[in-house]
Order: structure tokens, then sequence, then C-alpha cells
């Protein structure tokens, strides 16, 4: 019996600290994720001059992939832009516009299924906009599989959320609802810059991606950038590391080219 307890208690202390290793700098903290005030968790990276300045800060949300939902946060750091995050790397970017340096706010919320749906998203931001100083001007969406779905259904969803939002990065996005596939001028109308990213050895989400493409680039022209690289339904964390560019731009130099007026 003793020997149980101490190899129970050597587990659960490994367990502990496995969890704190995948939310290596970043908090765990709570928002709300409908519009009623449910809450759920989630990671966020705060600017390391957060607290010596009284600025505001761009924010990127980063919406995770269907196996990242539920209630273990320690899950989002497998993948995408917690990966990074959880192993020190700086998101920090230079904007090509102004040539200034940026730092962002980053926030990772956990669909409790799935992913967010595009009121719970805005509940989200509104949540995170009483408590920390945030540029609305520069608001971002990004995400994978369920992820980019989420972002896109956002963008495509409402007046009111499209003019919210600066700029999208959507990789390979789970098939939109009917109605938001219709809905692809409301990108257009509120000049949301999409960037979209598909493999080649996922037909459907290289369909998909290109159909939504189009529809955005039908709409307005200009507005969508597509990737097309020759990985599977993964390795999503390849193009969210800042190493990462194409034509010396990562996605975060890119989003940072765009803005709310």
């Amino acid at each position: 019996m003793k020997y149980m307890l101490s190899a129970f208690l050597i587990i659960s202390l490994l367990g502990n600290d496995l969890s704190a290793y995948a939310q290596k700098n970043m908090q765990q903290i709570e928002v709300k994720v409908t519009p009623n005030g449910k809450k759920n968790g989630a990671l966020i990276q705060l600017p390391d001059d957060y607290n010596v300045t009284n600025k505001k800060y761009p924010i990127i949300i980063f919406l995770h992939g269907k196996s990242k939902a539920g209630t273990d946060l320690s899950k989002l750091a497998l993948e995408g832009i917690p990966f990074w995050l959880d192993k020190g790397v700086k998101l920090d970017a230079v904007n090509p516009v102004d040539k200034k340096m940026y730092k962002f706010i980053t926030v990772m919320p956990q669909a409790p299924s799935f992913g967010l749906k595009p009121k719970e998203v805005m509940a989200v931001l509104d949540d995170l906009l009483k408590t920390y100083r945030i540029d609305t001007t520069r608001v971002y969406l990004t995400g994978y599989s369920a992820g980019g779905w989420a972002a896109l259904m956002a963008v495509t969803e409402s007046p009111a959320i499209s003019k919210r939002i600066a700029a999208v990065v959507a990789m390979s996005p789970t098939t939109l609802d009917d109605k938001n596939k219709k809905q692809f001028k409301l990108i257009a109308d509120a000049g949301v810059h999409c960037w979209y990213f598909a493999g080649r050895l996922e037909p459907h989400f290289m369909e998909t991606v290109h159909a939504y493409a189009d529809s955005t680039n039908k709409y307005g022209p200009g507005l969508a950038k597509t990737t097309i690289h020759h990985n599977k339904h993964c390795c999503f964390k390849d193009f969210y590391d800042p190493r990462y560019t194409e034509n010396g731009m990562n996605i975060y130099q890119w989003m940072l080219q765009y803005k709310r007026q």
C-alpha cells in the first residue's frame, strides 16, 4: 500500500509538472465564451513591457483545432501559436508599413467543443476589453482546422463583427455553414484582408481554401492571399513559426500591415 501511494504521488507530481510545462510563458485565465456569461479556460501572453507602459497593444486571438477543445489547457501548447510561446519564442514584429516594432497581446481561448461560434468569439473579445489595454484597430483572428473555421465564420457572420477585425489568417479551415458561404461580401465591405493556407495532400481543404479565396477576391479584389504547401492536414506550427516568411514577411508582420480606421 505504501508503495502504491508513493507511485500515485510521483505520477501526480509529474502530471502537475507536465501541465505547468505546457503553459510555460503563458498565464491561465477564464474568459466568457457565450454572450450570457458562460466561461471557459484560455491562455494569454502579455507583452513583456505591459506592466511598465500605459499604451494599448494589438491582439491576436488564436483559435485551435477540434482535438484541442475541452477543458485541458495543456493540449493547446501542442500546436500553433501556443507551441512557440511555450518555447519562449517572441512574436514581436516590425510593421512593414510604418517600420515600427509591435508587441502583441496573444489570447488562446479553449472551446468547450469543436470551435467557437461567431458570437462566442466576440464574447471573448468583449470580455478581454474589460481587463486589458487592447488596440481595437488591430484585432487579428487566426486559427487552423476548426479554428480556421471559427475565424472565417466570425468575419462572414454579420457586418457588426466583420468591421471589428483587421485581418484573418485561416489555415485549412473546415467547411463553413451554408449561410456563411454566401456572405463573403461582408469581408469585402469591411476590408478584411485574409491569408489562407492549405496543403496539396489534403485535397478537400485545398479545394475549400481556393473557393474561399476566390469568394473573397470576387467582392474585394486583392483582399485574399493564398499559400498552398506540401503537407497533409498537419504541421500548422511550421507556419506559425516567426521564422517562416513569404516575400520577406511572417504572418505577424503581414497582419500588422492592416488596421481598422
